[in-house]
């Protein structure tokens, strides 16, 4: 049995969170043990981690705030656990985890970056400094992991490519529309695009609204709905009134039931100026969604290109309505076809058992064997 420590930034409901969470689930079907600790108060995710009997620490930390105490807590935890390996996940768990390394023995840590920008030229630094307390560094995306070599973040030798994963049984097929489209008042031949992310400035939300005005122009009884809450929401809302689109966007907040809306959604749209490699492109794709998406990071890996989807540069919204028209005039055959092109896709390279696989055999190069 392996006894594996995560360590987040925070849990709340984002991709790498939930990347955390589905590892968790794998890792304990395979009768290993687990144990995650944020560094902030956690927000999500409790519940289900409770369910997998993974408990959840935190090190009381304040966002934004640099506190020395997390190092000292991080280090008891760690003694207390005594774990066979340390996998850290985002750059504050990162840089954390490489630090805290000076006061406590730690097997092997390995730490997890989820973006081809982390948040600029300090952090990278910090990376360089720290990384020889590290064995390894993983990114989600080879095109990360090619930037991150070309800006010397990390030596070539010690960073590896290590996609997302998914459990595909938790999203299904299927266009049943009849319960959600009485719940959210959408007419049953509405066709139905579905965006979901945290309502700030990387999502780049308003080059969506001003594409789907575009939209609307030829087929006025289309629907957007966008699922995902922050900061950016009373913004977002204005645009919405000025651009006279509020009765077409449905700005859902948070919604927990995200497989059941890309069931009731004819087609997934990202609209990123940047990205890692996003769990909600998997998680389209497993529930046979085309898409159209802004070619950012790792979503060319995740989107084959007229095969699974459609790309467009970013912050381009005449290309982006004009590859969201050229979808929508697809037949219902066309479209299912390219939904299940997603799907194979999807089966074939991100599937969470072969994750977890993956990952076993990672923590084993780096000196762990299961049972020792």
């Amino acid at each position: 049995m392996l006894k594996i420590l995560f360590i987040l930034t925070g849990l709340n409901y984002a991709g790498a969170e939930n990347q955390v969470v589905q590892l968790c689930r794998g890792f304990r079907s395979r009768g290993h043990q687990a144990l995650v600790v944020s560094m902030v108060e956690p927000e999500a995710y409790l519940e289900e981690l409770g369910e997998l009997g993974v408990e959840v620490r935190s090190l009381g930390m304040a966002k934004g705030v640099p506190d020395p105490r997390g190092i000292l807590r991080l280090r008891q935890i760690i003694k207390e656990f005594g774990p066979d390996v340390v996998h850290s996940h985002l750059v504050h768990a990162n840089i954390l985890a490489r630090i805290t390394r000076l006061f406590v023995k730690m097997p092997v840590l390995i730490c997890t970056a989820h973006n081809v920008n982390e948040g600029g030229k300090l952090r990278e630094w910090l990376y360089r400094m720290t990384d020889p307390l590290c064995e390894l560094t993983t990114n989600v995306s080879e095109e990360a992991v090619r930037q991150y070599v070309e800006r010397k973040v990390v030596p070539r030798h010690k960073i590896k490519f290590m996609p997302n994963g998914i459990t595909l049984g938790s999203f299904g097929q299927g266009r049943d529309k009849e319960w959600l489209a009485d719940e959210l008042g959408i007419a049953a031949d509405s066709f139905v695009w579905l965006a979901v992310g945290r309502l700030v400035p990387e999502k780049d939300y308003p080059n969506l609204f001003a594409a789907f005005t575009a939209v609307l122009k030829q087929y006025p009884g289309s629907v957007l709905l966008v699922a995902g809450t922050g900061p950016e929401r009373p913004a977002l809302e204005k645009q919405c009134r000025e651009l006279g689109i509020e009765d077409q966007v449905k700005l859902l907040g948070l919604r927990k039931d995200i497989p059941a809306l890309m069931r009731f959604a004819d087609a997934y749209v990202m609209s990123s100026q940047w990205e890692g490699f996003p769990m909600v492109l998997l998680e389209a794709s497993a529930s046979g969604l085309p898409m159209v998406v802004t070619d950012v990071g790792g979503n060319r890996e995740a989107v084959l290109d007229g095969v699974s989807g459609l790309l467009v540069p970013p912050e381009d919204s005449q290309q982006l309505s004009d590859r969201m028209l050229e979808m929508m005039s697809l037949s219902t055959v066309e479209l299912a076809a390219m939904g299940e092109q997603a799907r194979k896709h999807v089966s074939e390279r991100f599937d969470m058992e072969v994750i977890v696989t993956q990952w076993t055999r990672i923590y084993e190069l780096k000196g762990i064997s299961p049972g020792v």
